[in-house]
């Protein structure tokens, strides 16, 4: 298995962060470098999304884990290679969050792949908590 963190922190509460979580997931661009997303169904474990990374195929992902402030993770399968991308949310002493976003992939592509994914960690992250600031605001 092949896997890479990428963490930030935000002055941001756990529920901010999660509301840009949430609306990112459930279709609302948080910039025009978004990944597109589109539920089919509740925001909750089980329900499959449509995910459009920018200049890519559209392909389809499932949430396999979600717990309302503090992770969300869906998974991708595309034949042998399976993909995980998961938020932890851990709330600060000061009142902010340190948000962390991993990438698992299982598979012997995951070496290769992994790095070309994960290389927009720091811009998708960016764009994350820069929505969660504002709606703190």
């Amino acid at each position: 298995m092949w896997t890479t963190d990428y963490s930030a922190e935000t002055s941001a509460s756990p529920d901010a962060v999660w509301a840009a979580l949430r609306a990112l997931h459930s279709g609302t661009p948080l910039s025009e470098r978004s990944d597109r997303f589109e539920l089919h169904g509740p925001f909750e474990k089980g329900t499959e999304l449509s995910v459009t990374p920018q200049g890519q195929d559209t392909f389809r992902s499932r949430i396999t884990e979600l717990t309302e402030n503090e992770v969300y993770e869906d998974e991708t399968r595309f034949g042998e290679v399976v993909l995980r991308f998961r938020h932890t949310l851990a709330p600060l002493a000061d009142g902010g969050t340190r948000v962390t976003h991993r990438l698992e992939i299982e598979g012997e592509a995951g070496p290769e792949l992994g790095p070309q994914i994960s290389e927009d960690f720091p811009v998708a992250m960016s764009d994350l908590l820069a929505s969660a600031e504002r709606s703190a605001r």
